[in-house]
């Protein structure tokens, strides 16, 4: 039997992840990348199973098991789209400001800083064995893994710091899973 050629304009349905941060599709819950960049922070709060959609890693996760994880060509397609890479910044950028922190860039070295309002956000996250510890965690290996390197370590560098200030409120156990979250496997 002779082999079908694929047409030159026909590809495989695009993995779940790209679909969501490159074409606006829906996660499993029927929400896109922008309706939950818009969600205010109490929602952000209560809400658990989006971070794994925002913040995609290889592993399942224990939190929200249906969510798709990374294989090498979704990791590829966000190091190949800028669009994605950018989308991906902005769901950065949301949480960065969720945690009472802000994304600087410069022509030096880029940095986050706190916001004026760090002491009041930080009520929320800044007390042991938070679950957003485990969020910070997933958006500091999901930037590093999907491009946005100097994001990652940008954040590392601010959370370095927290800790120092706070070691009562950070265990060393989540900071070596911060430190763990800076390796590329």
């Amino acid at each position: 039997m002779p082999r079908r050629e694929r047409h030159p304009m026909s590809s495989p349905p695009s993995h779940p992840l790209v679909a969501f941060y490159r074409d606006g599709a829906q996660d499993d819950r029927g929400r896109t990348l922008n309706e939950i960049l818009a969600w205010p922070d109490d929602r952000l709060e209560a809400v658990h199973d989006f971070i794994q959609w925002l913040f995609p890693l290889p592993e399942r996760s224990g939190a929200n098991p249906g969510a798709p994880t990374l294989d090498a060509a979704t990791i590829e397609a966000f190091h190949a789209t800028p669009a994605m890479r950018e989308r991906l910044h902005h769901a950065f950028e949301r949480m960065l400001r969720f945690y009472g922190l802000v994304w600087k860039a410069s022509a030096g070295a880029p940095a986050v800083e706190r916001l004026p309002d760090f002491r009041e956000r930080a009520q929320n996250w800044l007390w042991p064995m938070n679950h957003n510890h485990l969020r910070l965690t997933r958006i500091l290996r999901s930037t590093l893994l999907l491009g946005l390197e100097s994001e990652s370590k940008a954040l590392f560098r601010a959370l370095n710091a927290v800790y120092r200030e706070f070691p009562d409120r950070i265990s060393t156990r989540t900071h070596a899973f911060w430190l763990d979250a800076q390796r590329r496997d």
